[in-house]
């Protein structure tokens, strides 16, 4: 986003110069949601289905005599298909029961176990020591080559290195050690191992998006000798019956953005309402919900327009007009703005006013000013991006990543879900203006994801400088050793965000850490292999969105 030339000649840049304008694709799926007809009857239906399911899996869970082994495998299956959250309560006792009675077991575990467990009881925010995987080595201190067969060890070891935190020497070996092999052995593997190895390689399951990864997984399920044909039918139903869910929240969403129709009236800004859906299923899929998945998608299609007003379209002069009348937060300042500005405000204080009406009710309305205030801090953020990437004025890395905790829009995400979480207190709200490190770590890394996959776009063939070229000039490096730089900065954020999530962040609700955590997962899938996945969606995400939200499980 920095103009190239003389970085440092503020005044060469006139105040009503617009930046290069960048043309955007239209929206892939036109009116597909809006014109959805869906049926009441069928929702019914599933709903009665799983009812009876849910209870059988439910003995499962709790028969007597179980073996921690047969436990575990069991938690790990209802969660890979997507219907832990019948059972929450039930699986955090048995995990709280496994660490505190049965984690020293393991000396007589296999790598499978092992790991399992391991990976299990740090997502559910129990320290377990990587210690456990100390008899895996040889007397050189490296991992016994025996292993290097047991492709279904090696990929549950694989899985759990993705939650190890800072100074887990032996779980960064781990992470080259069975990518190695599992590269190594996936063609000879038998189905369905070897597809569950292909697409752990492509996306662990930790840093996946958890719907994607289980509509991977029924499908892996599905052919696998030993499946369980009650649980495989609970996850099918209970699939389309969430499909259908997102289905008529789409067709909702669809039809009250088409009615402000700002994608013939603002022809410089991003219409991506169904991609940002994805990110509101993200922070929340479960059916209650609702209120969270369509606040985000709202939330994050007007952040976006107000991104390419102030990057793709806006003079400096206008842009610090904007900036201005939006802390004034008063409808009868309008006047004020050019006319394509006057539509952009009356879009944010119509979603804001809505905002109002429903924290009210909700009993949240202490959430109220701080959401104004983070869209208020959003566009101060913004402005300033632009003033020193227009001005040529080119920041230090570390001012210009200060700013982006401002930027990767988590404070606008945040308080706008607040509404719709039941356990959101005035305390959770104190504790993000806190600035704690997880919300700092994740969006710090959110940003060096998004950054290495929209320095592309954002530098417009070499017109405006990023931040890729930010660290480049300051260090004196080169495009191919900052781009590095970067991910190893985002594996650090997810260190981090490990570190806080298993040890430091136990008094305030898990469903907000969770958000924090399921944000991050979304950013990395979005970005994924240094892509654009939110303005070109048509490569990677459109096959996700697809598999979500259009096409049903046949059952």
């Amino acid at each position: 986003m920095v103009a190239t030339g003389n970085v440092d000649a503020l005044t060469s840049c006139p105040k009503n110069v617009r930046p290069p304008i960048a043309s955007f694709a239209p929206t892939m799926w036109a009116d597909i949601f809006a014109s959805l007809s869906l049926d009441d009857k069928v929702q019914e239906k599933h709903a009665e289905a799983i009812e009876g399911l849910k209870e059988e899996a439910r003995s499962m869970l709790m028969a007597e005599g179980s073996t921690v082994v047969d436990k575990l495998i069991l938690i790990d299956t209802l969660e890979r298909l997507g219907v832990a959250y019948h059972f929450d309560q039930e699986i955090e006792d048995q995990l709280q029961e496994i660490f505190q009675f049965h984690s020293k077991d393991e000396n007589d575990y296999d790598l499978f176990t092992t790991s399992l467990q391991f990976r299990l009881l740090r997502q559910h925010r129990h320290f377990v020591s990587c210690g456990v995987f100390d008899k895996f080595k040889g007397k050189d201190n490296k991992f016994k080559e025996t292993l290097s067969k047991d492709g279904k060890g090696l990929l549950s070891l694989y899985e759990a290195a993705h939650v190890r935190i800072h100074g887990e020497d032996i779980l960064e070996e781990a992470i080259g050690f069975t990518t190695h092999h599992l590269k190594r052995m996936v063609r000879e593997l038998d189905s369905p191992l070897q597809e569950q190895v292909k697409r752990a390689l492509e996306q662990s399951l930790h840093r996946g998006v958890p719907r994607i990864e289980t509509r991977h997984f029924i499908s892996f399920y599905e052919k696998n000798d030993s499946r369980n044909e009650l649980l495989l039918k609970l996850a099918k139903l209970d699939f389309n019956f969430l499909q259908n869910l997102y289905k008529k929240e789409l067709y909702e969403l669809s039809r009250w953005w088409n009615k402000f129709d700002l994608k013939s009236k603002l022809p410089y800004a991003r219409d991506r309402m169904v991609e940002c859906y994805l990110w509101g299923m993200t922070f929340r899929f479960e059916p209650q919900y609702s209120y969270v998945r369509v606040a985000i998608a709202k939330g994050m299609q007007m952040v976006s327009i107000m991104d390419d007003t102030y990057d793709n379209y806006a003079t400096l002069e206008e842009a610090d007009l904007f900036t201005e009348i939006l802390e004034r937060w008063d409808i009868n300042e309008i006047d004020r703005l050019p006319n394509y500005m006057k539509i952009v405000y009356r879009f944010i204080l119509s979603i804001y006013d809505d905002y109002e009406v429903e924290a009210v009710k909700q009993g949240k309305s202490f959430a109220i000013p701080y959401a104004k205030e983070a869209v208020k801090q959003l566009g101060r953020a913004y402005n300033k991006e632009l003033k020193w990437f227009m001005g040529r004025q080119m920041p230090t890395f570390e001012d210009y990543f200060a700013n982006t905790v401002y930027t990767s829009c988590i404070y606008v995400m945040f308080t706008a879900l607040i509404p719709g979480v039941q356990s959101a207190s005035e305390e959770t709200i104190d504790w993000l203006m806190s600035e704690p490190k997880i919300l700092i770590a994740t969006a710090k890394m959110g940003r060096y994801v998004e950054d290495l996959g929209t320095h592309e776009r954002e530098n417009k063939e070499g017109q405006m400088l990023t931040a890729v070229d930010c660290y480049m000039k300051q260090h004196g490096v080169s495009k191919e050793e900052t781009l590095n730089k970067f991910m190893e900065l985002a594996e650090d954020g997810w260190k981090d965000l490990n570190t806080e999530w298993v040890t430091k962040t136990s008094t305030v609700p898990k469903d907000t850490v969770e958000q924090l955590l399921n944000y991050a997962r979304v950013a990395e899938v979005t970005y994924k292999n240094c892509q654009d996945g939110y303005t070109n969606p048509e490569k990677y995400l459109a096959p996700q969105i697809i598999a979500l939200f259009v096409d049903p499980i046949a059952i």
